[in-house]
């Protein structure tokens, strides 16, 4: 084969192998992490359990109906004096019974205890809903994270094969100048390390990758088996505006909603403490049947059957527990007033928090920005030492200077560009929109 079908059949086959990978896209990616990651399955299971929590059949709010039913059977030697004088033996004398009951229990009044405990558990589905969309955004964050750090070694990976095949360029042309006598083996030697040197970070940069993509299918929670490539293109929010974004931080911010559902709670704790000090009215209903029977001659009767429905209410007053409820009526008091001033520190700290996010974004991006103008002075600056190499007027080390300084302002114009929209995100994330916006 020669060498031009060795080209062709390099690049048919390269076609081949990108044409089997997907494209796994940003949004894609988004909805096979919330179908399958094992963290938000586990946080959706948990906001289950806390709706299970919150109705009517956990609210103490619906009677208790119990039945019960029992047998016994004796037998017994009997002996007995009749008025007469006449003694009487009975000997295994048996004795039967049965019963059967159903007891109806229902609380009318317990100080309004169970109202604040029910709106209590509604608080708390509310509260394990904002735990699992806490979750969610955490995990998209960790998502994009490994999405963007792929899409960054990606583009490392290309960057690293074109300087290969200038390398090589260089090293074919270093071994002609040698051998024409216009240049020394020192030339060829200082060429042969740096395209093994650059193959070596080509390699590194291939492993990495792969590493990465392992990252992100544990994160999808394996459902995505293929290779797969992802998208480098990105778009930045420019309309972002700083004001509006503070407000829906302190409107939005998850922990914050968290920790207003945390004080809503400690609210209705006090209020079911002190619903202790009131009374407890009862309504009591039953229904029940009996029967014995008695093969004795010395019983009075032989056989006897009763069946009957009662009803009634009662009257429950602690009038005095030797201070166990006043004592958590205080301490109610104590944790509602720790929740308040969490809440306090929490604002704070999301307004700081806030304000580093926002410059941290504005300076990622301005770097990008300075990153894109110096691609292109290095690109020139690159372009021109490679027409002079080719001609004998700049020497092998200063062209290898000048490649040197295009890789790596490629390589930093990849790492700002990801950083930056990540810091975007993470940004989103504190104003509680990170879900609200396309990526």
């Amino acid at each position: 084969m020669n060498i031009k079908h060795t080209i062709l059949f390099s690049l048919f086959t390269g076609l081949q192998i990108i044409s089997a990978q997907q494209l796994l896209t940003p949004e894609r990616a988004v909805a096979l992490a919330l179908e399958n990651n094992y963290g938000i399955k586990i946080a959706n299971k948990n906001t289950d359990v806390a709706e299970n929590n919150s109705g009517i059949l956990n609210s103490g709010y619906l009677p208790t109906l119990t039945g019960n039913a029992g047998a016994t059977i004796d037998k017994q030697n009997t002996e007995g004096e009749l008025a007469n004088g006449e003694v009487r033996v009975a000997n295994g004398a048996e004795t039967r019974r049965y019963n059967a009951s159903v007891n109806l229990n229902y609380t009318l009044f317990d100080g309004l205890g169970r109202l604040y405990n029910y709106k209590r558990l509604k608080e708390e589905y509310q509260l394990s809903e904002l735990e699992a969309r806490e979750t969610i955004e955490t995990t998209i964050i960790q998502l994009f994270s490994i999405y963007y750090r792929i899409a960054q070694l990606s583009e490392n990976t290309e960057v690293l094969q074109q300087t290969i095949v200038i390398s090589r360029d260089r090293l074919k042309r270093a071994g002609y100048q040698f051998d024409y006598g216009q240049s020394t083996k020192l030339a060829v030697l200082n060429a042969e390390v740096d395209i093994n040197n650059d193959s070596i970070s080509l390699i590194n940069t291939k492993q990495d990758l792969k590493n990465t993509k392992r990252d992100l299918k544990v994160v999808l929670g394996n459902s995505f088996s293929e290779d797969f490539n992802v998208d480098t293109d990105i778009d930045f929010l420019i309309a972002l505006n700083k004001t509006a974004l503070l407000e829906k931080t302190k409107a939005n911010n998850v922990a914050l909603l968290q920790t207003e559902k945390n004080i809503a709670m400690r609210q209705f704790d006090i209020k079911t403490n002190r619903a202790q000090f009131l009374p407890t009215v009862g309504l009591v209903g039953s229904y029940g049947w009996n029967e014995s029977s008695n093969n004795s001659p010395l019983a009075f009767t032989l056989q006897s059957t009763s069946s009957g429905v009662s009803a009634g209410l009662n009257l429950t007053w602690n009038l005095f527990d030797g201070g166990s409820t006043i004592t958590r009526v205080r301490n109610a008091k104590i944790a509602l007033e720790n929740q308040q001033l969490q809440k306090e520190q929490l604002v704070l700290s999301m307004e700081r928090d806030f304000e580093n996010a926002w410059d941290d974004y504005e300076n990622k991006l301005t770097i990008f920005r300075v990153q894109e103008k110096n691609i292109k002075t290095a690109q020139s600056n690159f372009d021109r030492s490679q027409e002079q190499f080719k001609i004998g007027q700049v020497n092998s080390i200063e062209f290898r200077q000048a490649q040197l300084n295009l890789i790596n302002a490629e390589l930093s114009r990849n790492q700002a560009k990801y950083e930056a929209k990540l810091s975007e995100l993470t940004l989103l994330q504190l104003a509680g929109e990170l879900l609200n916006v396309q990526y």
